[in-house]
C-alpha cells in the first residue's frame, strides 16, 4: 500500500499471487468487479477510512463513502491495471516535507490541521486547512535554507516560556546560539554572531522592509507560529542583510478561534491582546495586537530599581488574509502597524556643560543659563521624548504548476522616527539640542520561483527591487563659539540641516540545489546587487555549500559565500558639517566621507547530530574577513543611530547548541565565542573624537556589539495542566573605556515561569493563568557603562519584577 500526496493515490495488491493491483483515483468515478473473497471488502473499506482520517485521500462526502464501502459488494473510484500494461507515471512536482510545528486547522500550539469531525472543524474547513498546507509546503521548496545553520522555536516553546507569546521578540530570539544581548538604543536590542543591526526578517517568506532606527521590535510575539533564525553561509536568494535572517511563520488556520489577554506587574506594566483567526469558504483570515504600557521603555541609566522619565506606551497590529482561488494559486494580503511613543530616561546628577574655564554661556533668549545654574538645575529634570511609527501592506500571488512554483509580491512600507529635544535643559547639560526627524516610504516587488529540472537538479531563481524616499531633519539648537577663546557664546540658534534622497536597491540570483547522491547534496548560485544611495555600488556574489547525511541523524554542512550589504539609507545620510562650524555642536576632526557597502568573504562549517531520542547537539564554526565593514552608533543626545565604515574587519567565532524534547520535558542550552575586530575608518570620521580617530586608523579594535561569551539555556516541563518554566541568559561583558579596549562586567540573569489552564465550566474553552518572574536573583548588572565608540549614555539590565497574566481562548 502507498500514498502519494498530490495525486492521491492508493495501491492495494490483493494477494502475493494475484497479478492485478487495486488503484484508487480520486478523480476516476467508475467501478470494477474484483475477485470475490471472503472479507475482501471489509479490508478494503478499513484501508480507505484510515487513508482518508490520516489525509493523503480527501473525499467531499467521505462518510457516505465509508458507509458504502462497508455495505456494499463495490469499493467507490476502482479501476483494475495489469502491471505489465500498467502506464510510466508522468513526473510529479517534488515537495518540501511537511513542517512538524502547525496551528493551521486548531488554532492551538503544535497542532496539526484536524479532521472533519473533531474540535468542531467542518469538512470543508478540514480541507481548507489541507490546501493551505500545501501551498505552505510549496512556498518552502521555493524558499529553501539548504546549507545554511538553521535553529528553530515553535509555537509550543514560546507559550512554554517564561512570559510566553508576552516576550517580546528581541528578547525571544536570545534563546538562540550566538545572539547576545543589547540596549533598546541600539535597534535592535540584540545582535546576531558579534555584528551590527545586519539582520533580515521575514514573515512567510516575504522581506519585510527595514525601519530607520526607531526603539523597540515593530513585530509582536503572538501572531508567529514559528521563527528560525538562519546564519552561516546563506543561499543566493538571500541578500541585503546577511548576518542572520528571522524566518517567521505566521499562525493561520481555518476552524474560528482566538483569544483575549491581559498581562502585567511591575514597572507599571499593563499588556492587553488579542488574536483572532478562522475562515470563510475559501479565505484564511488572522489578526491580532497588543498595546504595552509601563514605566521602563528602555534601559535605566542608573543601576536603580525604577528609572526616572521613563514611561512608554506601544501598539502592534498584525492582520493576514488569504485565499486559494483555486488548486494552483492563492493570493495573500499581509498588513502590520506599530506606534510607540518614548520618554528618554533620566541621569541624575551630572555637570551643566561649562566653556573650558568653567564659565557658563551667557545667553539663553531672555534667561541667562547662569541664573539657571544658580537656580540649582537638575538632570533629573529633563524631558527627552521619542516618537516611532512603522506600517507596512503586502500582496502576494502564490503559484503552483508541475514543475514551477512561483511567489511574487509587491509592497509598501512607512516609517518615522522623531526624537524630541528638552531644547532649554539640553543646552544647559550638553551644549546641543536637536530635533531629529527621519521620514521613510519605501515600494518594492519581489519574485521567487523554482523549477525541479528532474529528480538531481532543481533551479531557483527570482529578483527584489525596492525603490526608498528618505527624508531626514536635524535642527540643531546651539551656542556660537569665540574663536579666540573657544568658549561658547551669545544667545542660542537654530540650525536647520536637511537631506532627501530617492534611492534604489536591486538585486537578482540564480541557484542550483545538485544532489549528488542520496547523502551528498550541493548548493551553488549567484546574486546579483546593484546600490543606487548616496554612492552607486554593485557586486555579483557567488554562494557554494555542501550538505551531507552519512546516516541517519547526522547532517554535516560546509559552505562559502560573497556578501554584499548596502547601508541603511536613513542611517547613512550625510550632515553637512559647514553649519555648524565655529558652534558648540562643531566635531573634534571635520571628514565625512560617504558610507559604502560592505564586501566581505563568509565561510562556515557546521554539525548536527542526534545523540539519543530527542536529543540534538550542534557546532559551528565561522569566519568572515570585511572591506568596508558597516557599524554604527548613537553619537550625541538624539537616540537615533549614525552608521559609518571601517576600511578592514573580520569576526570569527564558534557556536556549540544542544536540546531536547521528550514527552512533556524539552530543554536547550547554547553557547558562543565570537571575536570581531576592525580599524581604519573610512566614512563619517567626524562621528569618532580626534583621538579615537588616529588611533583607530592603525590600530585593530574590538567592534561596539562583539561580545566575546554569550550563553543561554532553558527548560520547561509540564505536569498536568501546570507547565513549569525557567531560562538563563549569560553575557561576558560588552566592549567599554576607550577605543573598545575593556568591556563591561560579565552578567547571568535567570527568569522563572508557571501556567496553568482552567476550565471553567463544562464544554467551556481553557484559561490560562500564568506566573513570571524576570531577573529571579535581582541580578545588577550593566550593559553600557557610557564609554565606548558609539555609546551616549549608560544602560542597566531590569531589575527583578512580577508579573501576572490571564487569557482566554474564545
Amino acid at each position: 500500500m502507498s500514498f502519494l500526496r498530490g495525486t492521491v493515490k492508493v495501491e492495494l495488491a490483493c494477494s502475493s499471487e494475484d497479478s492485478e493491483r487495486v488503484i484508487l483515483h480520486r478523480e476516476t468515478a467508475c467501478h470494477a468487479n474484483l475477485p470475490k473473497r471472503a472479507g475482501m471488502y471489509r479490508y478494503s473499506a478499513a484501508l480507505l477510512k484510515a487513508a482518508i482520517a490520516s489525509g493523503p485521500i480527501y473525499l467531499a462526502n467521505s462518510n457516505a463513502v465509508l458507509a458504502q464501502a462497508a455495505t456494499t459488494q463495490e469499493l467507490p473510484s476502482v479501476v483494475v491495471v495489469d502491471p505489465g500494461q500498467k502506464p510510466k507515471p508522468k513526473p510529479v512536482k517534488r515537495v518540501a516535507p511537511k513542517q512538524t510545528a502547525s496551528s493551521r486547522g486548531s488554532g492551538q500550539a503544535n497542532q496539526p490541521a484536524q479532521d472533519a469531525g473533531t474540535s468542531g472543524t467542518t469538512p470543508a474547513q478540514a480541507a481548507l486547512d489541507r490546501q493551505m498546507q500545501g501551498f505552505d509546503q510549496q512556498r518552502d521548496h521555493i524558499l529553501t535554507k539548504l546549507g545554511a545553520s538553521t535553529d528553530t522555536i515553535d509555537r509550543a516553546a514560546i507559550v512554554a516560556g517564561p512570559q510566553g507569546e508576552n516576550n517580546p521578540v528581541d528578547k525571544l530570539v536570545l534563546q538562540f546560539p550566538g545572539v547576545n544581548y543589547d540596549s533598546a538604543v541600539s535597534n535592535p536590542n540584540f545582535h546576531v554572531r558579534g555584528e551590527y543591526n545586519n539582520v533580515q526578517t521575514r514573515i512567510d517568506g516575504f522581506v519585510l522592509p527595514e525601519g530607520v532606527s526607531g526603539l523597540g521590535p515593530v513585530v509582536d510575539t503572538n501572531f508567529i507560529n514559528s521563527i528560525s533564525l538562519l546564519t552561516g553561509a546563506l543561499p543566493a536568494q538571500y541578500g541585503l542583510r546577511t548576518a542572520g535572517i528571522l524566518d517567521i511563520t505566521s499562525r493561520t488556520f481555518s476552524t474560528p478561534g482566538g483569544e483575549v489577554s491581559i498581562y502585567g506587574g511591575s514597572y507599571g506594566t499593563i499588556t492587553p491582546s488579542f488574536n483572532y483567526g478562522g475562515s470563510v469558504g475559501n479565505t484564511q483570515y488572522f489578526f491580532s495586537g497588543r498595546g504595552n504600557f509601563n514605566q521602563l521603555g528602555i534601559e535605566n541609566p542608573t543601576s536603580s530599581v525604577n528609572a526616572i522619565h521613563d514611561q512608554t506606551d506601544q501598539g502592534k497590529f498584525f492582520g493576514y488574509v488569504s485565499t486559494a482561488i483555486n488548486d494552483t494559486q492563492r493570493v495573500s494580503v499581509m498588513s502590520g502597524a506599530s506606534y510607540s511613543t518614548f520618554q528618554i530616561p533620566n541621569n541624575p546628577n551630572q555637570q551643566v556643560f561649562p566653556d573650558s574655564n568653567g564659565v557658563l554661556p551667557n545667553g539663553l533668549g531672555a534667561t541667562t543659563l547662569a541664573n539657571l545654574a544658580n537656580s540649582n538645575p537638575s538632570s533629573s529634570a529633563l524631558n527627552e521624548n521619542e516618537i516611532d511609527q512603522y506600517y507596512y501592506n503586502i500582496v502576494a500571488l502564490q503559484s503552483h504548476g508541475e514543475l514551477i512554483d512561483s511567489q511574487i509580491s509587491v509592497f509598501q512600507r512607512y516609517a518615522q522616527v522623531h526624537f524630541i529635544p528638552d531644547v532649554t535643559n539640553d543646552l544647559l547639560f550638553n551644549g546641543v539640542a536637536s530635533d531629529v526627524t527621519r521620514t521613510s516610504q519605501m515600494y518594492g516587488t519581489q519574485f521567487d520561483a523554482s523549477y525541479d529540472v528532474n529528480d538531481r537538479h532543481t533551479l531557483r531563481f527570482g529578483f527584489m527591487v525596492s525603490a526608498e524616499k528618505t527624508d531626514v531633519s536635524n535642527i540643531s539648537t546651539v551656542f556660537a563659539v569665540d574663536p579666540n577663546t573657544g568658549n561658547p557664546t551669545g544667545a542660542p540658534f537654530a540650525v536647520n540641516d536637511t537631506n532627501s534622497l530617492l534611492g534604489w536597491n536591486l538585486g537578482a540570483y540564480v541557484q542550483d540545489e545538485w544532489k549528488l547522491t542520496k547523502q551528498l547534496t550541493l548548493n551553488y548560485g549567484i546574486r546579483f546587487d546593484q546600490l543606487y544611495q548616496f554612492v552607486d555600488a554593485n557586486q555579483f556574489s557567488p554562494r557554494v555549500s555542501l550538505v551531507y547525511k552519512p546516516f541517519d541523524g547526522t547532517t554535516l554542512h560546509a559552505g562559502y559565500a560573497r556578501y554584499f550589504t548596502p547601508p541603511m539609507q536613513a542611517q547613512a545620510t550625510q550632515s553637512n558639517l559647514s553649519l555648524v562650524a565655529g558652534t558648540t555642536n562643531a566635531p573634534d576632526q571635520t571628514n565625512n566621507d560617504p558610507v559604502l557597502p560592505e564586501r566581505s568573504h563568509y565561510f562556515d562549517v557546521g554539525i548536527d547530530q542526534k545523540i539519543l531520542p530527542g536529543l540534538t547537539v550542534g557546532l559551528d564554526g565561522y569566519y568572515k574577513i570585511a572591506t568596508d565593514l558597516i557599524d554604527d552608533g548613537q553619537f550625541g543626545q538624539a537616540v537615533v543611530l549614525t552608521q559609518f565604515n571601517w576600511g578592514r574587519g573580520y569576526s570569527e567565532g564558534l557556536e556549540a547548541k544542544a536540546k531536547y524534547q521528550n514527552g512533556n520535558l524539552s530543554a536547550y542550552i547554547n553557547f558562543a565565542l565570537n571575536i570581531t575586530r576592525a580599524t581604519d575608518p573610512v566614512s563619517n570620521q567626524y562621528l569618532l573624537d580626534a583621538d579615537e580617530y588616529a588611533f583607530l586608523l592603525t590600530h585593530y579594535h574590538t567592534t561596539d556589539d562583539s561580545q566575546m561569551f554569550t550563553g543561554s539555556a532553558g527548560v520547561a516541563y509540564k505536569w498536568d495542566q501546570t507547565v513549569f518554566s525557567t531560562s538563563l541568559r549569560y553575557g561576558s561583558g560588552l566592549p567599554d573605556e576607550f577605543a573598545n579596549q575593556s568591556h563591561d562586567e560579565p552578567y547571568v540573569t535567570v527568569n522563572l515561569g508557571v501556567s496553568r489552564d482552567y476550565i471553567l465550566s463544562p464544554g467551556a474553552k481553557p484559561l490560562t493563568v500564568r506566573f513570571d518572574v524576570v531577573n529571579l536573583f535581582d541580578k545588577v548588572y550593566e550593559i553600557r557603562d557610557g564609554s565606548g565608540i558609539g555609546v551616549f549614555a549608560p544602560q542597566f539590565g531590569a531589575r527583578r519584577g512580577f508579573y501576572v497574566g490571564l487569557s482566554q481562548k474564545i
